[in-house]
């Protein structure tokens, strides 16, 4: 994990989110009451948008869209699990892939991995996770990455100082291949009625990079 996500918060006065649920009321919503009543009554998004839970990683603000156009899902390291149709583990973030695509008919998956990711990071720090079981667990759906990271250290393909932003790209091609696991998702992919993204949000850049299949490396969105 990264030494600002060890490090406790400071403070903030819970006051601060009424007030900005004040501020909503008045300067958002009065506005456009007409919209959010609409939208109140029922909802067509066109993309599940799969992101790691990290407060810096804000799905509507990247992607410039309004209320009712993303079906988000956040957790750590932006996994997702594999297929199994009688499992009871990880149910929550299948279900929500399942709903929307086979209740809300999105036409777009994405899977959004970032730099300097703390789940990611922690992959490596096996003695800060028996501190977190639950972590710890989740973290297991990950173990195919850390693999072929592993794997390319070993054979000096990169380097320890690179591992963490590789573990992180070679994140969101795992998960976009979990994701083809997934029958229906597979059957509408073929049928070109669903499209998969990868992206890597670079924080500090303000830059998004989208992975190209047929290149196998991500490009920024220009």
């Amino acid at each position: 994990m990264s030494e600002s996500e060890r490090k406790n918060p400071e403070p903030i006065d819970y006051n601060r989110l009424f007030e900005g649920i004040r501020d909503f009321k008045t300067n958002e919503f009065i506005p456009r009451q007409q919209f959010f009543e609409e939208l109140g009554q029922q909802q067509s998004p066109h993309t599940l948008f799969i992101g790691c839970s990290d407060s810096r990683v804000i799905p509507n603000l990247v992607t410039k869209t309004i209320p009712g156009e993303l079906f988000v899902v956040r957790n750590i390291a932006n996994l997702v699990p594999l297929y199994d149709k009688n499992s009871e583990t990880f149910v929550a973030t299948s279900a929500v892939i399942e709903y929307a695509v086979k209740q809300l008919n999105v036409t777009n998956i994405v899977i959004c991995g970032h730099s300097n990711c703390g789940g990611c990071a922690a992959l490596y720090y096996d003695k800060e996770l028996k501190q977190l079981p639950h972590t710890k667990k989740w973290l297991e759906l990950a173990s195919p990455v850390k693999k072929i990271v592993e794997e390319k250290i070993a054979k000096n393909k990169i380097s320890l100082d690179e591992r963490n932003s590789f573990t992180e790209k070679i994140n969101v091609v795992e998960q976009m291949n979990h994701l083809m696991k997934y029958p229906y998702i597979r059957k509408r992919v073929k049928e070109g009625t669903l499209t998969i993204m990868g992206w890597y949000y670079h924080i500090e850049e303000g830059e998004i990079y989208n992975y190209d299949k047929k290149k196998r490396r991500f490009i920024r969105v220009e």
